[in-house]
């Protein structure tokens, strides 16, 4: 029976079950409904915001890369996992974003901060931004990028902050399929054909320079960090490397030899000229409509 005769019409199905992987919004009928958005004792609120834009930022870019990735996956399977992915990142990037102008007391909204910031403004890791490849290189990047996410939001469960602890507690959920959606297509691309082990081990090597900068910690984080609002880091690289190893050996695949860390990444302002092309696709309607709500 279609959805149509069960329902009104076939979007009300939408909002049914409990699924994590489902991103129909946020999961929040109000973002942060009974969770005390103080800033806590002890932490220095222009530092917490600033933390809260760095993980904001990298949802925010992830996102919006994943979503180029609409009406061109392989297959619409894809196009829809894609899809949720990219609404996952999008619904952390907002109540991150939120976070960051309540907790420096400018009073920026998520839409202020997301759209009518310069690209030297944004904290994200540069490993978020650079121009989509093809399938291989977004696997690899996304499986890359979600694993080291996932390590860090399962530690964020337990900020002092209370606000980072919500989203981190809901993110872990949604990045736990994340990496293993990734994880599957990286295995069976890397352990298939001639070809398709060849694109996905050039996927892997195209983001491998920017793996450094994901543990290359900001003074920001290390002070939140002492006062048990952030995580340091460099604490994240034994677990990454662990998970990664294990997903590259069944992919038949070998890590990248290491690079060093480049001074000033993404969390200094410092971005790829592919930041700059993004930021304008993002921001156009925003800027075209100044004032503009919807």
């Amino acid at each position: 029976m279609s959805s149509e005769h069960v329902h009104g019409n076939a979007y009300e199905g939408l909002n049914e079950g409990d699924d994590p992987r489902w991103a129909y919004g946020t999961g929040f009928a109000d973002p942060l409904a009974g969770v005390d958005t103080r800033v806590p004792g002890g932490v220095d609120g222009a530092d917490l915001a600033a933390y809260c834009l760095m993980l904001g930022d990298d949802a925010l870019i992830m996102s919006h890369r994943l979503q180029e990735w609409c009406t061109h996956a392989p297959e619409l399977e894809e196009e829809v996992a894609l899809a949720n992915i990219a609404l996952d990142l999008l619904g952390q990037a907002r109540l991150l974003l939120t976070r960051a102008g309540t907790a420096d007391g400018s009073g920026r909204d998520e839409d202020a901060l997301a759209f009518l910031r310069e690209p030297g403004e944004f904290r994200n890791v540069r490993l978020a931004e650079v121009e989509n490849g093809d399938f291989g290189h977004t696997m690899a990047r996304l499986l890359v990028f979600s694993i080291w996410r996932l390590a860090l939001l399962d530690r964020l469960t337990c900020s002092r902050d209370p606000v980072v602890a919500a989203v981190a507690a809901k993110g872990v959920k949604e990045v736990a399929y994340h990496r293993d959606y990734a994880a599957g297509w990286v295995v069976r691309l890397g352990d298939g054909t001639a070809y398709s082990r060849e694109r996905m081990a050039a996927g892997l090597q195209a983001v491998w320079p920017f793996v450094p900068e994901l543990f290359t910690p900001h003074e920001a984080e290390l002070r939140l960090a002492e006062a048990g609002v952030a995580v340091d880091p460099r604490h994240l690289r034994e677990e990454f490397d662990s998970v990664l190893d294990q997903v590259l050996s069944a992919a038949t695949l070998t890590r990248p030899p290491d690079v060093r860390a480049e001074a000033g990444g993404g969390r200094e302002g410092s971005h790829t000229p592919a930041m700059t092309a993004l930021l304008a696709e993002l921001q156009s309607v925003a800027r075209a409509h100044p004032g503009a709500t919807w």
